[in-house]
């Protein structure tokens, strides 16, 4: 199996990384909080979210101010492992990445600098 097949994809789709990417910055984030940091629409951020809360990376809890629904989120001890390992692994597949560009650098016999 190679590395990109390992990457967690419940974290790897791009709304649920950005979603556990901003609570981990953050103790909890309302719906609006996340909704307005993701440029998310309504329908999406929900689904996302109950996916993440289905696998047990995030945990979501609902409370009223006055007749208004306050739906929070925060990471679990599972999504904060997960999105760890899923930083280790991108270092480790983008480290591989590197060695074997310059192993087929240094095999061609060609060593350039490269500009940025």
């Amino acid at each position: 199996m190679n590395q990109i097949t390992k990457l967690d994809r419940l974290v790897h789709e791009p709304l649920r990384f950005a979603i556990v990417n901003a609570l981990t910055v953050s103790r909890s984030l309302t719906f609006n909080d996340l909704k307005r940091l993701t440029q998310a629409t309504d329908g999406n951020l929900s689904v996302q979210s109950r996916r993440l809360e289905e696998g047990g990376y995030i945990k979501c809890s609902k409370s009223f101010e006055g007749r208004i629904t306050k739906t929070k989120y925060k990471l679990t001890a599972k999504g904060t492992r997960a999105v760890d390992n899923y930083f280790i692994q991108l270092e480790t597949l983008v480290s591989s990445h590197r060695l074997n560009a310059i192993g087929r650098t240094v095999k061609k016999g060609i060593v350039e600098s490269t500009k940025l």
